[in-house]
């Protein structure tokens, strides 16, 4: 539950699973697997141990008092948890809805320009697990609005691997028509153009333009 909400792709009916899964989950916990789990199988041949009633299903070493405690605390708990998971991943509770698996969200950091190089890092933050976000521009600008770098989806589709580092499993990868960023990655992007070389010092705009329309803006200084 908490797992996959911190990607922030968990949509109302994972959450339902995920919240039935910890109240299931904690209510066999406190009444025990029965005859038919694979501790009372395992039990009888296993030591006898403080510690391993409280790990497997069987009769808690609790008085009626204790345990009515437990199971009012664990509920009160649970009853909290469904609050709160339920208003961070949607607003069920108060604010408008929302849901972050509709739309791409990117993260840009450590952008520089250094020489004729310019470097950043992209992480993909929110949106579809099981749809990319589409990078169709990488635009600089200068303080003025002038565009300095155009990068457009063609170019990006053939944008050289060995200037894409990695950090995680999910990769970024140039694709068809645009570079593919998936849910999860996090990757340093490198470009070479000799228009950096003579740039002068001044605060300038790095634009990541989606295929749907999204941007997200990034200020560099150059010193």
């Amino acid at each position: 539950l908490l797992g996959s909400g911190g990607l922030g792709t968990t949509c109302l009916d994972e959450w339902q699973i995920g919240i039935l899964g910890v109240s299931a989950g904690f209510t066999i916990f406190l009444s025990g697997g029965g005859k038919y789990s694979l501790d009372y199988l395992l039990l009888p041949k296993l030591s006898k141990n403080k510690w391993l009633v409280w790990l497997t299903s069987g009769e808690l070493p609790l008085s009626i008092k204790q345990f009515s405690k437990v199971a009012i605390s664990g509920a009160v708990l649970l009853f909290i948890l469904t609050l709160y998971t339920n208003q961070v991943f949607h607003n069920g509770i108060w604010g408008p809805l929302h849901n972050k698996s509709v739309k791409p969200e990117l993260k840009i950091s450590n952008a520089k320009i250094q020489e004729d190089i310019l470097t950043f890092k992209v992480y993909r933050i929110e949106g579809a697990d099981v749809y990319g976000s589409f990078l169709i521009g990488i635009t600089l600008k200068d303080e003025n609005g002038k565009t300095i770098l155009q990068k457009n989806g063609e170019e990006l589709a053939r944008f050289p691997l060995t200037r894409i580092k990695n950090d995680y499993v999910a990769k970024v990868a140039p694709g068809k028509h645009s570079l593919i960023i998936p849910l999860g990655s996090k990757a340093t992007l490198t470009i070479r153009s000799d228009v950096f070389m003579d740039l002068p010092k001044s605060d300038y705009e790095l634009i990541l333009t989606d295929i749907s329309g999204i941007t997200w803006k990034e200020k560099i200084t150059v010193n």
